[in-house]
């Protein structure tokens, strides 16, 4: 049975970059001349991100998606009717700037309390895409890595996977391990997932989203990541296996058992 996702992309539109832009200064900070007028399109990395939520979605049914989207209103709701003739999906339009945002932070905080306020969001099953500092064109290589159940393990077939953490130390190493990577690296910016539960065949358990200038980072980040969660974050995962048997493995050593039950 396929896992049905709640998969929330953030994103925002951008002047057409096919018009004449003119830089300009003004009482609140840099913009650009007649920007009211000019038209707008989806931002590319929010494009991008949109058409990957919606592919997955399409392929796990009963899965749904938003675009939570900073900006003008009215704006916002006229590139998106155009946008939602391609893609299904439903709009969460916060008013905002027509230059943008000036403090990440601010910004980050508005995003958050938007998603958190999605009516009936099951946080189980979510899924985030985008971010804006890719859409600010500070990041130039985003690398998301997805981990998922696989049929096969150690020569066994596998039916599922119960995946297990002693909660509020899991929590409190991932922030740490989120907190010291982004540090580390300089990122841009860094998210990571991990599900609990009983997963089957082909559920994504874990995901991490990097963003860096460079992508050489991107990718060290990554990797980074998912090893620090292997050896740090108290999850166990049992796996239960086409006999019928069940076996708890240690997710630092792949491909080992540690007995049946």
């Amino acid at each position: 049975m396929s896992t049905a996702y709640q998969i929330v992309v953030c994103g925002s539109i951008v002047p057409d970059p096919l018009q004449t832009l003119e830089p300009i200064a003004t009482p609140t900070g840099p913009a650009l001349k007649n920007e009211m007028m000019l038209p707008a399109v989806l931002d590319p990395w929010a494009g991008h991100a949109l058409f990957e939520a919606a592919n997955l979605a399409k392929n796990q049914p009963g899965s749904k998606v938003w675009l939570v989207a900073l900006g003008p209103k009215a704006k916002l709701q006229q590139v998106m009717m155009t946008v939602a003739q391609k893609v299904p999906f439903e709009l969460v339009a916060l008013d905002g700037s027509a230059s943008g945002f000036t403090d990440a932070t601010e910004t980050a905080a508005a995003l958050a309390e938007a998603i958190a306020a999605i009516p009936g969001l099951d946080k189980s099953k979510l899924l985030v895409f985008g971010g804006w500092e890719s859409a600010s064109r500070g990041a130039g290589a985003t690398c998301l890595f997805t981990g998922s159940v696989r049929d096969m393990n150690a020569g066994r077939a596998v039916e599922d996977i119960e995946y297990q953490a002693y909660g509020e130390m899991a929590e409190r190493e991932l922030r740490d391990i989120v907190d010291t990577t982004a540090r580390r690296f300089a990122l841009a910016g860094l998210v990571v997932e991990h599900r609990v539960g009983t997963l089957t065949i082909g559920d994504l358990s874990v995901a991490i989203a990097a963003s860096h200038a460079h992508r050489a980072e991107a990718f060290d980040a990554a990797r980074l990541v998912i090893e620090e969660i292997k050896r740090r974050v108290p999850v166990w995962k049992r796996e239960r296996y086409a006999d019928g048997t069940r076996s708890w493995t240690d997710p630092a050593k792949a491909g080992t058992a540690q007995g049946a039950r």
